[in-house]
């Protein structure tokens, strides 16, 4: 302190213009900003240029950072300090210690031995609450200390809370700890320590009080619930709200932990909320805790300040759906913690899964989330009287205005006290309230979906109807979140006219959910024989009034009931089925869903012209039509694929061909649509028209009797699976050699004069004159892998997943500069011909679309054995959902397969490559050398992956996690596809 005072008794001469040059305008928060992108040669290089970078280039925390992202190791080096505001406060907040921190015991209350009914009854939903008791039986409350748990899992590998996903061994970490001096020192944060170190889930119990928990029937494939926290003094979370508006409860065991708490829609100051207006994906800024409870904390009014309490050894706090929380570690602590859905909060759960921004952003940020749009949604929605809420006739201005700074008085004065009161506001976090700031023009099944749900798309559909069936007693409670998650509520009326208009009878209660696993929703419902009359089909339906109406009219011309002449021997049979599957077209918007549903109905005409063996592991198509409301009435024409309906005339959603063709939204016309959207991104989705007219496409197929094989794949003996594999090769084979329609320079060049056609990116006349000779339908695969390729670094950068940066960077260099290479090219006669086969793929072979059938049983019961278990033995009978139908290179259906069905055992790519015996590509003498890419068929695959429409290389490094440390695409290359080179077919 002495030499703090003799310091201040001379005059320091400002350095900092001389030392940093034209640098000297930038603020020093910018400087280190820049530093931390730079290499450590660079860095070690500036350092030598002034006195001032030297300090900048030396600092603690820009060297923890970068170690971090290029060695994984911690770097320690002390400077002396200088004349900056912004790195003192840096070097303050790695060397204070928290013993002066004056913390009391706060403000939230403590329970001891609290029933589950007073729970329920006056916190859960509600507000915090410190619970002691919990943990008193727990083994781990004697035994989680750092001296008793390095010697068990010292050798242990945790993660850390950074975003560059690091990891380090317990001895590692406590090593670190002890030493560093970190500003936001690394903290343990595992959520996965259930299966490095499976020992401590034996050492606690998850409370009686938190034991409902909805995610619980996903099993292994619940999103990431419960945390392995560590971590030094100083150390902590920094504001947020817990994932997927799920509640949560933190154990501490060791050491104590401050928490400074909001209630929903309440910003801490310091914070600030991005809501992406396109999927709804939030991201928070934030400083780090230690910094708001420095920096933030001081300038806060009384009534402005969160509430707060120190947690001790042995207490339990309950943390609310959509409270904000920060955390700092005032010493070393150890605790566990458990996020959770129960019926208190599983529809907001469900709500924040809505496609959508405006009610994430509301749920979060409150009323100051809103804008212009937000506030037409709310017009739309509205229930009453706009008196009832009436913040909600404020525009976003005004709303902003009612929350001022602490230091600012309505005048923009500085105020010390502040003037606004965080816990009087009109913001409500009741679910009925903030479903009016959803858009319920937007659908689950179209509309972008948001990175950071709790679940995707398919995962948020299988764990809704897993509920549904397993909880009939709450099903009034799921259906409302399902209405809010995924409009069922809409399919569901949609269902009841297509049931109606072909005579099937409206679906059990189990069956009211949409469970299709693809991008579409689709419904199981079981038939009882004998046509359902009148007065029942009436009875189903009137909880509807809508759909009574509906019905009523269609009763008054009895002759619209009927799909047609061709399809009546269709409606015989269904009269006599067990089950039916009704599947209605969604995904891409409306003449998307036209053009999959056309192109379904040209496939299964295929199958029985030529009578492919595959026809027989198909389901059966009983009916195929289009739903439309249209003016406010609903009405349902039925539809084979052939010639044009008007009311899709009406829609002016002509093919891009001629309509004068049998199938004319068949796989021609659906290749070129889709063509002209990946040429022409800037036009968006498909809603090329602005009719009023509501598109629905829809097919109706025999249900299959069975399990998928996503339920059995756990359990099959690998006989099974390789008779799996088997199968598939066989029908892979049938479907690729299937006939398909063929192209013409006609087709191309009509679509090519209505469009500016841009050869940019390499596609530039030498192109256009290596092409010529190469037929139409390849030109176009080329020229679509070619768009593809444009800016394919920020496309995978923006995936969720596991992919490392490194191979992001090196993704474009590794993909072909001509695109042509990969067509194996050849001369026969002096014209040159495609060495690889075009056929029809299914392009979504997935665990899920596919049936099998149990051998050992009769009538559905499993044989019983000698010793009185149970033996099952399964065979593949089904192959489903071919929706993503379209002709192309046969290669691109081994990805979805051997990914997702194979899970990259490559002992099953090759039972599957036996049963195959097709040629996947010819090779030419110049291809078959060593070093030719081309050549390999593994490169082609692997190209394929990269430029997947769907993220299929998050899935890949999933199973692979070896090869997130791969350091090129070839090595990657080699280890999923490497089998491929050995396959040579039989052309």
């Amino acid at each position: 302190m002495e030499i703090l005072h003799q310091s201040h008794t001379f005059p320091i001469r400002d350095r900092r213009a001389d030392s940093l040059g034209d640098f000297r305008y930038i603020p020093d928060e910018i400087i280190c900003t820049i530093l931390d992108c730079l290499t450590p040669l660079d860095l070690a290089r500036l350092a030598c240029v002034s006195s001032f970078m030297y300090i900048f280039c030396n600092e603690e925390p820009l060297w923890m950072s970068v170690c971090l992202k290029k060695v994984s190791v911690i770097f320690f080096h002390f400077w002396v300090g200088f004349s900056s505001p912004f790195l003192y406060r840096r070097l303050y907040r790695c060397h204070t210690t928290l013993d002066g921190f004056s913390f009391d015991d706060g403000n939230v209350e403590r329970k001891n031995d609290i029933s589950a009914e007073q729970f329920h009854r006056e916190y859960d939903g509600i507000k915090p609450v410190l619970l002691n008791g919990l943990a008193d039986t727990w083994p781990a409350r004697k035994s989680w200390t750092i001296d008793q748990l390095v010697p068990k899992y010292g050798d242990t590998t945790f993660k850390i809370s950074s975003p560059l996903k690091v990891s380090m061994t317990f001895k590692d970490y406590v090593s670190y700890m002890k030493q560093q001096h970190d500003e936001d020192p690394l903290y343990i944060f595992d959520d996965k320590f259930g299966e490095s170190a499976p020992g401590l889930l034996k050492d606690y119990t998850v409370p009686q009080i938190f034991q409902e928990d909805f995610f619980d029937v996903l099993d292994k494939n619940r999103p990431s619930f419960r945390w392995l926290v560590i971590g030094p003094a100083r150390s902590g979370a920094s504001w947020h709200v817990d994932p997927g508006l799920t509640s949560a409860w933190n154990t501490l065991l060791c050491g104590r932990k401050r928490w400074a708490l909001y209630p929903p829609g309440t910003v801490p100051l310091g914070v600030t909320v991005h809501v992406d207006d396109d999927d709804g994906d939030i991201s928070v800024d934030s400083p780090t805790s230690l910094q708001w409870w420095l920096d933030f904390y001081p300038l806060l009014a009384d009534e402005n300040k969160p509430i707060e309490c120190t947690q001790l050894p042995g207490e339990t706090i309950f943390v609310p759906s959509g409270w904000w929380h920060c955390v700092l570690n005032l010493e070393t602590t150890i605790a566990v913690t458990q996020n959770f859905v129960n019926s208190r909060n599983f529809e907001f759960v469900c709500l924040d899964m809505a496609p959508g921004y405006c009610h994430r952003g509301v749920c979060r940020a409150g009323l100051l989330s809103l804008d212009e749009d937000s506030l037409e949604i709310i017009e739309k929605n509205m229930p009453c009287e706009k008196e009832n809420f009436r913040c909600l006739d404020l525009t976003k201005k005004e709303t902003k205005a009612r929350i001022l700074r602490p230091q600012q008085n309505e005048n923009g004065k500085e105020n010390a006290n502040g003037s606004y009161n965080v816990w009087e506001h009109d913001f409500s976090f009741d679910i009925n309230y903030l479903a009016m700031f959803r858009n319920r023009e937007l659908d689950h099944f179209t509309s972008p979906w948001c990175p950071d749900n709790s679940l995707g798309q398919r995962g948020l559909r299988e764990w809704l109807s897993r509920l549904w069936v397993g909880n009939p007693g709450k099903r009034e409670m799921i259906w409302k979140g399902a209405c809010l998650a995924l409009n069922a509520d809409k399919w569901l009326d949609c269902l009841g006219k297509i049931c109606f208009f072909h005579s099937l009878p409206f679906p059990s209660e189990n069956a009211k959910l949409p469970v299709g696993m693809g991008s579409n929703p689709v419904s199981l419902f079981p038939f009882t024989n004998g046509k359902l009359g009148e007065p029942i089909v009436r009875d189903h339906f009137k909880d509807i009034p809508e759909l009574v109406n509906f019905i009523n009219s269609v009763m008054l011309s009895a002759e619209n009931v009927c799909i047609s002449t061709d399809s009546s021997s269709f409606l015989q049979q269904v009269y006599v089925m067990d089950e039916y599957v009704v599947k209605i077209f969604a995904e891409g918007g409306p003449q998307s869903s036209i053009f999959d549903l056309g192109t379904e109905l040209e496939f299964y005409s295929t199958l029985s012209e030529v009578n492919s063996p595959l026809k027989n592991h198909i389901p059966n198509v009983l009916a195929s039509g289009i739903l439309h409301l249209e003016n406010g009435s609903y009405n349902i024409d039925s539809w084979d694929g052939k010639k044009v309906p008007d009311v899709i005339r009406k829609c002016s959603l002509i093919p891009e061909k001629g309509t004068g063709d049998v199938f004319p939204f068949g796989v021609q016309s659906k290749i070129l649509f889709t063509y002209r959207k990946d040429m022409s991104p800037e036009n968006g989705p498909d809603d090329s028209d602005e009719s009023t007219i509501v598109l629905l496409p829809y097919l109706i197929t025999k249900c299959c009797k069975g399990e998928i094989f996503t339920e059995l794949r756990n359990v099959l003996p690998w006989e099974d699976v390789l008779n799996l594999a088997s199968f598939l090769g066989e029908q892979l084979r049938s479907l690729h050699m299937l006939p398909y329609p063929s192209f013409s320079n006609s087709d191309l060049s009509d679509f090519e004069q209505n469009r500016e056609f841009s050869f940019a990116n390499d596609m530039d006349m030498e192109f256009v004159s290596n092409e010529s000779d190469i037929p139409v339908e390849w030109k176009i695969f080329v020229r679509t892998l070619m768009e593809k390729k444009k800016n394919v670094s920020g496309r995978l950068s923006k995936r969720s997943g596991s992919i490392p940066k490194t191979l992001i960077e090196k993704a474009e260099a590794y993909l072909p500069d001509d695109f042509l290479k990969l067509l194996s090219i050849y001369e026969e006669n002096g014209m040159k011909k495609v060495g690889k086969p075009w056929s029809w793929i299914h392009r979504d072979i997935m665990d899920d679309n596919i049936y099998m059938e149990c051998k050992s049983c009769s009538n559905g019961i499993p044989a019983p054995t000698s010793n009185g278990g149970v033996a099952k033995s399964w065979r593949p009978t089904y192959i489903l959902d071919f929706s993503n139908l379209a002709v192309g290179d046969s290669i691109n259906d081994l990805v979805p397969m051997h990914l997702d069905v194979f899970r990259g055992n490559s002992d099953l790519l090759k039972q599957f490559l036996k049963s195959y015996k097709l040629s996947l590509m010819r090779k030419t003498p110049k291809q078959g050398s060593d070093d030719d890419k081309y050549g390999r068929l593994s490169y082609h695959a692997m190209c394929f992956c990269i430029l997947h429409d769907e993220n299929v290389l998050g899935g890949l490094f999933k199973t692979w996690k070896e090869l997130r440390a791969a350091e090129s695409w070839e090595e990657v290359e080699l280890q999923v596809w490497g089998e491929l080179n050995y396959y040579e077919g039989f052309p």
